[in-house]
């Protein structure tokens, strides 16, 4: 029997998990290790930080859904892997595998920029439900008082979608409030244009974003990189300071410390098409902990994003990998990296499809509707459904 253990219990552990269940059935003991008891449906925090959810609407228990299916979990955190003893080490034991999945997502890089990060900075963040939930708070102490936001990625985020969703979700529920006059906004990125999303744009994103920011009184600084952030001020490296009451931006990401070493210098993992470690064969990565290289050099530095649709087909492709290898099968077909974006805007929400993901493309969807913003609903409930019921099977 084949000992299988996965690292992370979000889009990609949770998929790989049922797939390789679903495909092996008894051919192999699955194991999931993670430091969370809950899996969160992570596109919707920036709806937890609005205070558009809460916490119960986006979460599901790990153990129970992990236990119906066959599946260990352990709830603990992984300290490091010895690739070489095929072995991964947590505080209190170590566990032997034949196959390991790597699907950590990232480490948030905040000590990268003085000041930087709601614990032991001066701004929020949205990255993890309990950072929701904290800039849920200090939004709504904001709102007592309101004065200049400040929101947006600093030099080296590959994950852009979040600050742009915050910025048009608040500008909404400021204008929803009707106080949106007495708050300026200004978003500060480290794209080199608005609308590049670190894939080097999508069709007209470029002008489609600078009209949405013109049309909301957001006022737009790119291309730049962030000094530090004071108590009351956001310093650029150019010398530019701006004076904020509530800031909310991305930090730059690298790998999670236990399995850095075995990538790149961000600690980002090297994958072949079927998501196969270049080097340890019996390691698979999905997900963001991934390495991609950037379409192009910017002037200031930035990634490439993964989203929860890539991770769910790295997942699926890793899983299928694995399966055909312990079974004799056929390997899957290489995935080739595609992505599907539902990027919220308040009111309405923005469509976008990328096939590939990088330039050049063979198709490009980029749509504004309030279809959309139902897609994006709807699919929140379903995913929580399919997952609660591992269901990995379906799309």
């Amino acid at each position: 029997m084949a000992r299988i253990v996965i690292i992370g219990g979000s889009f990609g552990g949770l998929t790989t998990a049922f797939e390789l269940k679903r495909l092996l059935g008894k051919k192999a003991e699955i194991t999931l290790l993670c430091d969370q008891d809950k899996f969160v449906f992570i596109p919707s925090l920036p709806w937890v930080a609005m205070g558009w959810r809460s916490a119960e609407d986006i979460t599901l228990p790990l153990m129970p859904i992990l236990e119906r299916k066959g599946i260990t979990f352990i709830h603990e955190e992984a300290k490091g892997v010895d690739a070489d003893s095929s072995k991964v080490m947590t505080e209190t034991r170590e566990i032997l595998y034949d196959y390991l999945i790597i699907a950590t997502g990232p480490y948030l890089a905040f000590e990268e920029v003085p000041g930087l990060g709601p614990e032991k900075g001066h701004t929020e963040c949205i990255f993890t439900l309990e950072q929701a939930e904290r800039a849920r708070k200090a939004c709504d102490k904001f709102l007592e008082a309101p004065g200049p936001i400040v929101i947006g990625s600093v030099q080296g985020v590959s994950c852009f979608g979040p600050p742009y969703e915050y910025a048009f979700e608040i500008d909404t529920e400021l204008r929803r409030r009707k106080i949106r006059h007495k708050v300026p906004i200004t978003f500060v990125t480290s794209e080199p244009y608005i609308g590049h999303f670190g894939i080097g744009g999508l069709g007209i994103s470029r002008r489609w974003m600078e009209d949405e920011f013109s049309n909301r009184d957001i006022k737009v600084i790119t291309n730049t990189a962030v000094e530090e952030i004071a108590p009351d001020e956001v310093r650029l490296k150019n010398g530019t300071k701006i004076p904020f009451k509530l800031a909310m931006f991305a930090p730059a990401m690298k790998g999670v410390p236990a399995v850095a070493h075995l990538g790149n210098p961000r600690g980002f993992i090297p994958v072949d098409e079927h998501m196969r470690h270049k080097t340890h064969r019996n390691i698979f990565t999905v997900g963001v902990a991934i390495a991609i290289l950037p379409p192009e050099q910017t002037p200031v530095p930035i990634g490439v994003p993964k989203t929860g649709y890539m991770t769910v087909r790295m997942a699926k492709t890793a899983a299928h990998a694995i399966a055909a290898e312990i079974s004799g099968g056929v390997p899957p077909k290489p995935y080739e990296m595609d992505v599907i974006c539902i990027m919220d805007m308040g009111k309405t929400a923005g469509y976008m499809r990328a096939k590939p993901l990088l330039p050049p493309r063979q198709e490009t969807t980029l749509k504004k509707t309030i279809f959309a913003k139902w897609m994006k609903i709807g699919f929140e409930r379903y995913f929580l459904w399919k997952m609660k019921h591992g269901l990995s099977k379906l799309p």
